[in-house]
C-alpha cells in the first residue's frame, strides 16, 4: 500500500505557491527582495510571466537608453 502522506518540505512548497497565487503585490516584492540574495532563477520563478515580461521590458530600455548616451 502506497503512503500518500506529504512531506514537510512538499507542504511548503504547497502553501508557498498558494501564498503567491493569493497575493500577487506581495509576490512581487518579495521577488525583489529574494533578489538581493538569491539568484535569478529565483527572482524570475517568483515574479511569474508578467513580471518577467516587464522585467525583460526595463532591461531593454536600459540598453536603448544607455546607447544614446555613449
Amino acid at each position: 500500500m502506497q503512503d500518500n502522506k506529504e512531506t514537510p518540505g512538499q507542504k511548503r512548497e504547497r502553501l508557498r505557491q498558494q501564498e503567491l497565487k493569493n497575493n500577487p503585490t506581495g509576490n512581487m516584492n518579495d521577488a525583489f527582495n529574494r533578489a538581493n540574495s538569491g539568484g535569478l532563477v529565483d527572482l524570475v520563478g517568483s515574479l511569474g510571466w508578467k513580471g518577467t515580461g516587464i522585467l525583460i521590458l526595463v532591461i531593454i530600455i536600459g540598453f536603448i537608453v544607455a546607447s544614446f548616451f555613449k
